[in-house]
């Protein structure tokens, strides 16, 4: 029986999608972004992805804005984003639709 459940466990660990719902969660502010110079994209097509601060061992880091393809036509970037809710900073990370 304990065999049959460990399998059944093991089964829908992985076969089942799994959506990554992490989320950081801090209670410090972000700093305001910084002004970044973008240039002339790659190739026609590309969009650019705004830089943002990220929460890395105990601290903001900064992490460089970039032009990049976009997956299939008509999508767009929604960029990543710091919400103040109930006390806490909350990074929703960027992604396309």
């Amino acid at each position: 029986m304990l065999k049959k459940i460990a399998l059944a466990v093991l089964f829908a660990v992985t076969f089942c999608p799994v959506a990554s719902l992490a989320q950081v969660r801090i209670r410090i502010g972000p700093p305001a972004p910084v002004i970044e110079v973008r240039g002339n994209p790659p190739e026609r097509g590309y969009v650019w992805i705004d830089g943002y601060h990220r929460y890395e061992g105990g601290r903001y880091v900064w992490t460089q804005g970039h032009w990049e393809r976009p997956p299939h036509e008509h999508a767009r970037w929604e960029k990543h984003r710091w919400v103040h809710r109930h006390g806490e900073w909350i990074l929703i990370e960027g992604r396309w639709r």
